[in-house]
């Protein structure tokens, strides 16, 4: 009977936990020193201080675009040289039928939003209104932050459903990886203003699984990237609602929101997010991307992954 190795697998890379722990040390020191580097390139070019530019959109680019470079390049780095993977891997590559996941994404992770309104609206939790401000106004809040919901959603997919989901998936441990990126995905929301006690959490958790799935149904990022942008944009954008708590994205939104309560069903001034509302439309999605057969497979080369254990 062959001993087990504490540090390798069968095929002789380290195991999923050790290539986790040196992701998770070499990810934040990474992101800590490019997140320096972008705030000082931007404090030169704009002539503007750190405080002024931590109080704008400037932060969002600074702070999601350190996140995203250290995801995909610690990322690569570690498949390349713990288990000999291209960058191809990560599933942030154009497949066949990446941009039909992009697009059915889109499409579901609005429409799970609009579901969840619509669950608070029958209850008389929330009422809408249309803006008042000019078609120009608003137009130039769908463009913004389109975009910005677009980056900042591809940050935060490249690291909790890039390397770490997707290592442990090739161990066979994806039960692993989801608990594993969904609880500190929801931990991480917990630091916004006007956070809701438990269904914050909960709800932030959920969320996370939802994403999660739609990445093992494709092995690749595009559907869960569109899910997750299409579903702060059209809380924030075309609802007027604040996303996980924060309002001044979205100056002149399609919709104008009036919270009547009680909090437990709208999540209050946290946004639909912390709120029961959004618990069922979570459950719903979940189901609907994990029984739908629409989505598009990508053909991720695993072939050198280990066969089991951690």
């Amino acid at each position: 009977m062959e001993a087990y190795n504490f540090f390798l697998d069968n095929r002789g890379h380290l195991r999923s936990g050790w290539r986790l722990a040196i992701f998770g040390v070499a990810f934040l020191i990474c992101v800590q020193l490019t997140q320096v580097v972008l705030f000082l390139i931007l404090s030169a070019l704009l002539h503007r201080s750190y405080d002024q530019l931590i109080s704008g959109y400037w932060s969002i680019f600074a702070g999601h675009g350190s996140i995203l470079f250290s995801g995909l390049l610690v990322g690569w780095a570690c498949g390349k040289l713990l288990e000999e993977l291209p960058f191809a891997a990560l599933g942030c590559s154009p497949h066949p039928g990446w941009l039909k996941n992009f697009g059915l994404g889109s499409a579901f992770g609005a429409a799970s939003l609009l579901l969840a309104a619509l669950f608070a609206t029958l209850m008389h939790g929330i009422q809408f209104r249309f803006d008042p401000a000019g078609g120009g106004l608003i137009g130039q809040t769908l463009a913004t932050s389109l975009a910005i919901f677009v980056f900042a959603a591809a940050a935060e997919e490249i690291l909790f459903r890039g390397y770490p989901l997707q290592s442990l998936t090739r161990a066979r441990l994806a039960w692993l990886g989801v608990l594993l990126t969904s609880v500190p995905f929801a931990a991480v929301h917990l630091r916004n203003p006007n956070v809701v006690p438990g269904f914050t959490f909960v709800n932030t958790a959920l969320a996370g699984v939802w994403l999660a799935i739609a990445y093992l149904r494709t092995r690749s990022l595009w559907l869960p990237l569109g899910l997750h942008w299409s579903r702060n944009w059209a809380q924030a954008s075309l609802l007027g609602l604040p996303v996980s708590g924060i309002e001044r994205i979205t100056p002149a939104p399609l919709l104008r929101a009036t919270n009547a309560g009680p909090d437990w069903l709208t999540g209050g001034a946290y946004g639909i997010e912390g709120g029961a509302a959004c618990t069922l439309a979570l459950l719903v999605s979940i189901i609907v991307i994990w029984r739908l057969k629409l989505f598009v497979g990508a053909d991720v080369p695993i072939e050198n992954a280990p066969e089991s254990g951690a």
